[in-house]
């Protein structure tokens, strides 16, 4: 397992997908320095900021100890996950078959469960126009996605068996449960897993960080504008 002198700058704000991050770096104990992207300003715009996450979304680090000794900046939560699981060697697993394993959950979140969830979210606290039909079908899918976490963890308490990125990456969704419009009493294995999840102190302590800093998105009609209606700079 690599160690860390030098923090690792985490590019952050208080979100499903900025939660993935630090509460990896909380579960591995390493040392980061939290630099705040407030995306309700537009911050995700600035050009120091780009040059990191070309795509102006967070979470993005930059590792002042990368490969070879030298600097590296990361942008998407699923890469940096599985970069410092490499790095740092914790909760994703060098065997092949078992790092298969967690990487399908991983990228089952990063390409299902956190676009539906957020589709979800703006749709049905967001939107400034209630549309019936976007609604029903970004919370079908949230539920349907929720049955598929529920089966998986009939008989496991994880994901892919043990602890691991993959559990990580949907945690900050999966407890966002009652904005999706979800009755989580129907799903009692994921039920039961949220709370080995919430219970854990390092998930407790990467959810806690910025929590200063969030504001109510849906009373914020100028953060609305900034993320609900970009386009391009």
């Amino acid at each position: 397992m690599a160690t860390q002198s030098k923090p690792i700058d985490l590019y952050f704000w208080p979100t499903p997908n900025g939660w993935k991050i630090s509460i990896y770096l909380e579960e591995a104990g390493v040392p980061y320095q939290v630099h705040p992207v407030n995306i309700g300003k537009g911050d995700q715009f600035k050009p120091e900021f780009l040059a990191i996450s070309p795509n102006n979304r967070m979470p993005a680090i930059v590792d002042p100890e990368g490969p070879g000794g030298q600097p590296i900046s990361i942008f998407e939560s699923g890469a940096i996950l599985q970069y410092l699981g490499r790095k740092f060697g914790a909760l994703y697993p060098a065997d092949e078959r078992e790092r298969v394993d967690v990487e399908q959950w991983l990228f089952w979140q990063v390409g299902g469960l956190g676009p539906m969830a957020g589709q979800t979210h703006h749709f049905r606290n967001y939107a400034p126009e209630k549309i019936p039909y976007a609604i029903d079908r970004y919370v079908n899918e949230v539920h349907r996605l929720y049955g598929v976490m529920n089966k998986r963890l009939a008989d496991r308490d994880y994901l892919a068996g043990d602890y691991s990125i993959a559990d990580i990456a949907c945690i900050g969704w999966a407890k966002g449960w009652e904005k999706q419009g979800q009755d989580i009493s129907e799903f009692p294995n994921l039920k039961a897993w949220l709370d080995r999840m919430l219970a854990k102190p390092a998930v407790q302590r990467g959810l806690e960080i910025g929590a200063d800093l969030r504001t109510d998105l849906a009373t914020d009609k100028d953060a609305q504008k900034v993320l609900f209606n970009q386009r391009a700079r």
